[in-house]
């Protein structure tokens, strides 16, 4: 059967659970692994018999079959990236803050983005939580929307603790153009404990139609965790919608599949499974044309 090739760019933490996603994939081969460095990811995943390459994006556009590539680097990076991949007409996945193209949530908005060459994947934290906030405005609209991602510090790696700003900047801008609310505001903490605790995530928003009542709005939040789950299994509703006033609280965990990283890093799961999802669907496009 026929797959689209695809590269990963960043052999971080990120970078080598995404591999471990597509060894699964149906339409997705994992054709290189491309970093800057002789690192010792680098050699791993040489001697698992995948194709690399330490000439960064450059090994990728020599590469000359890649369709598909997956940024795991860091927002600065990306950024030098975009532009040399949309020139070799590769479809690139944004795992990082960049936001060169526009911000995808599968759950919420595939389809009207199926055909862009840059999508961004906002943030783990963004993945987690941006679903509920667009489950909770799309019934009752929202003039306010806060997140707060909870993730251990163990599975924070150096790309993710060097873009922390961007992380809040670029979640919060999500909530408002993804999400629906009106302003947004995100907030991450890396908790040290030891064993490591799952991620969990809690979304406030202030509603404009109180009407609408607490069914409603319960009833928009299940339907869209169970479209989550189609992709994310791990993806629990950890306390159902409460509504006080025009305030609306959740929480939520996420509990990764352990492809890299042990299952309490749910972060790394849920950016990589809605990316992996985005991307079965332009793989199958890419093949029904050929």
């Amino acid at each position: 059967m026929s797959k689209v090739k695809v590269a990963i760019i960043g052999p971080g933490n990120i970078g080598s659970d995404l591999m471990f996603k597509i060894f699964r994939s149906e339409n997705l081969e994992m054709a290189l692994m491309a970093g800057i460095r002789e690192s010792d990811n680098i050699i791993r995943v040489r001697e698992m018999g995948v194709p690399v390459t330490i000439d960064g994006v450059h090994g990728v556009l020599a590469h000359g079959d890649i369709r598909i590539v997956f940024d795991a680097t860091s927002a600065a990076s990306h950024l030098d990236h975009a532009p040399l991949l949309k020139e070799a007409g590769i479809v690139a996945f944004d795992l990082t803050p960049a936001a060169v193209g526009p911000y995808l949530i599968p759950a919420v908005n595939m389809i009207d983005l199926k055909h862009e060459m840059n999508v961004n994947m906002v943030t783990c934290g963004g993945q987690a939580t941006i679903p509920i906030v667009y489950a909770v405005t799309r019934v009752a609209g929202g003039k306010y929307a806060e997140i707060v991602a909870c993730i251990s510090s163990y599975s924070a790696g150096p790309g993710t603790r060097a873009n922390i700003d961007e992380f809040t900047e670029t979640t919060a801008k999500a909530i408002v153009d993804v999400g629906g609310a009106d302003r947004g505001k995100a907030i991450i903490i890396l908790n040290p404990a030891d064993p490591p605790l799952i991620m969990t995530n809690t979304i406030y928003v202030q509603i404009k139609d109180t009407s609408v009542g607490l069914d409603a709005i319960t009833a928009s939040v299940n339907e869209m965790v169970a479209d989550l789950q189609s992709y994310v299994p791990g993806f629990q509703l950890r306390v159902p919608p409460m509504l006080e006033g025009d305030k609306v609280t959740v929480s939520v965990q996420v509990e990764g599949a352990g492809d890299y990283l042990p299952t309490y890093s749910g972060n790394l799961d849920i950016i990589n499974a809605a990316a992996i999802s985005a991307a079965e669907i332009i793989a199958a496009d890419i093949l029904r044309e050929e």
